[in-house]
């Protein structure tokens, strides 16, 4: 856990969601401006993260935190989720921009962790059904083809790359409800981590023996791994513990708005009143359902 002040607090808690953002712009910065491929940004990516978050926990043994020796924690169900996240994150990128890429990676994790308490018997109040009904809304209007609009920017997603990252969204949902009681998240996500390593390796191969391994995307792979990834989850769940439970989820809901700003600023990526409405109108749904929630 992470003590000190509230400015503190709050700082650190905003680089955790600038390096879950970061996810998305380097992973479309690597597909669109180098020549590494989706597979190749999948394997170096989980093959990273399970070093850094090995290295965190190392480190935190060291000092009196860290894990016992053992076996690992966490699953292969939850590595299965975490690589099937991935993989589907990274061709997704093909074909989306970082915002709306966010956006919906966001929106469907949020959906699947909802209907899986819908399922358990949990009820909603009437605020937080018409939460979904405006971000179901604003999903179906992110994804309806827009062909009278001439601005580019206001174009519907590619339906296949839109599909991919709404099953990656959902493959997240499904490994945050397998880690949901996990005693120490960071060691189960570095044990799932370690776990997806012989996918990796899968996914290497054909790069490796085609010798068309890029070093700019290498680069911005191993970064999305070891930082984005693997930093970004230990500084949030050192932090997470001073954080109420709504305001851990209300702060998440950041997350595409940041993502659509470095897609702005660092590849030059359109944020259009389209996009601008859209997500006010999914964010805002999601946060009339999740704040009740978190509260009660």
């Amino acid at each position: 856990m992470i003590a000190g002040d509230r400015p503190r607090i709050i700082g650190w808690t905003v680089v955790a969601m600038i390096a879950f953002a970061a996810n998305s712009v380097l992973c479309r910065w690597a597909l669109d401006r180098t020549a590494i491929d989706p597979a190749a940004f999948t394997g170096l990516r989980l093959a990273a993260g399970a070093v850094m978050l090995w290295l965190c926990l190392r480190a935190g043994r060291r000092t009196g935190g860290g894990v016992r020796p053992g076996p690992w924690p966490g699953s292969w169900a939850g590595a299965a989720a975490l690589s099937a996240y991935a993989a589907a994150f990274s061709f997704a990128y093909v074909g989306l921009p970082a915002a709306s890429g966010a956006l919906l990676l966001f929106g469907a994790v949020q959906v699947t962790m909802i209907a899986a308490g819908l399922i358990r018997g949990e009820r909603l109040r009437p605020l937080q059904w018409l939460g979904i009904a405006l971000a179901a809304g604003g999903l179906v209007a992110l994804l309806a083809p827009k062909t009278q609009i001439p601005d580019q920017g206001a174009q519907a997603p590619d339906p296949v790359a839109a599909a991919l990252m709404l099953a990656s969204g959902a493959a997240w949902g499904v490994y945050s409800l397998i880690g949901r009681r996990s005693r120490d998240p960071l060691a189960t996500t570095a044990g799932n981590f370690m776990r997806s390593l012989p996918l990796a390796v899968l996914l290497l191969v054909p790069a490796l023996l085609r010798m068309e391994i890029d070093p700019q995307g290498v680069a911005l792979a191993v970064a999305s791994g070891a930082l984005a990834s693997g930093l970004g989850y230990a500084v949030w769940y050192a932090v997470l513990p001073a954080l109420g439970a709504a305001q851990a989820a209300s702060v998440q809901l950041s997350v595409p708005v940041i993502a659509a700003l470095g897609g702005t600023v660092l590849l030059g990526e359109a944020i259009t009143w389209h996009l601008v409405v859209v997500s006010v109108a999914v964010l805002g749904g999601i946060a009339l359902v999740i704040r009740p929630a978190a509260r009660g």
